[in-house]
């Protein structure tokens, strides 16, 4: 049994909670994304009792929209009360808003706006090596999200400023809020697309596996002379047969029945987990 498997299904409650308390929320990818954002915030230089550490390592959700799962993992870590997160999440004057904000501890980068969190995060890098400092810079994008140009861009300077303290990760759910990726803007072959970037490519056959997200992330790590990207091929809706792997779930508030069947999905799950 791994322990962030299982914390990932609580944490998912906790989604499902902040998104049905506010009343909206982007749960398809926030499930999708879970366990990438978890196993990634179990290794980083992090510390909440020093959040402006210079020496702390760097994330940033360019996926802005699936801050849910944000919450609840800078919650689990102690930047952040998930009481009041699950309390004040949409409200008017809130802080805890639909996308991410810098004036939150533990955020980086106000985010939202697709396809811009990569581009930020090639300056983050660089300016780790200018200013000679250890630490390593990520940003989980959607597949959708890389019909951005400006996603290109950024890979094509990353490539050629060889930023070996960066790693990105591409949460492969394979759906968008109008539907299949590949309907919408195909994107064929991304494992060659992103070599042809002299980027170090890891494909990760299941993207909510957190030993298959470490092997990758301890493989990102041991690469010089060239970033990383993570393919991480998820389930969108992970967590219940409701939502899995359906668009419709892409941005959705559960009614008060959905909520119970969630609920109870989730629970079983993290139940087979404990039982293995």
């Amino acid at each position: 049994m791994n322990a962030l498997a299982v914390k990932a299904y609580d944490l998912r409650q906790d989604v499902l909670d902040i998104i049905v308390g506010g009343g909206g929320g982007h749960i398809g990818g926030d499930m999708s994304s879970m366990e990438i954002m978890l196993t990634l915030y179990s290794r980083m230089r992090v510390d909440p009792r020093n959040p402006k550490d210079p020496d702390r390592d760097r994330f940033v959700l360019s996926k802005g929209h699936c801050v849910e799962t944000l919450y609840a993992v800078l919650a689990d870590k102690g930047f952040l009360d998930i009481g009041e997160v699950k309390a004040r999440f949409s409200r008017f004057g809130s802080e805890y808003i639909g996308h991410p904000h810098n004036t939150l501890p533990g955020i980086e980068m106000n985010s939202g706006s697709l396809g811009h969190g990569l581009s930020v995060c090639v300056g983050m890098a660089l300016a780790a090596r200018m200013d000679h400092r250890p630490y390593r810079v990520y940003t989980l994008m959607g597949d959708g999200e890389l019909a951005e140009g400006s996603i290109w861009e950024a890979l094509m300077s990353a490539g050629h400023y060889r930023l070996d303290n960066l790693c990105a990760i591409v949460d492969r759910n394979h759906l968008q809020i109008s539907g299949n990726t590949e309907d919408v803007m195909g994107h064929h072959d991304l494992h060659a697309r992103f070599a042809a970037f002299d980027w170090h490519v890891i494909d990760v056959a299941d993207g909510n596996d957190v030993d298959q997200l470490n092997a990758a992330f301890d493989e990102a790590e041991r690469t010089k002379g060239k970033p990383t990207i993570l393919i991480a091929n998820t389930l969108k809706g992970k967590g219940s047969p409701l939502m899995e792997n359906k668009a419709s779930w892409h941005h959705h508030l559960p009614s008060a029945e959905e909520y119970e069947q969630i609920k109870a999905d989730l629970a079983a799950r993290k139940e087979a987990l404990l039982r293995e």
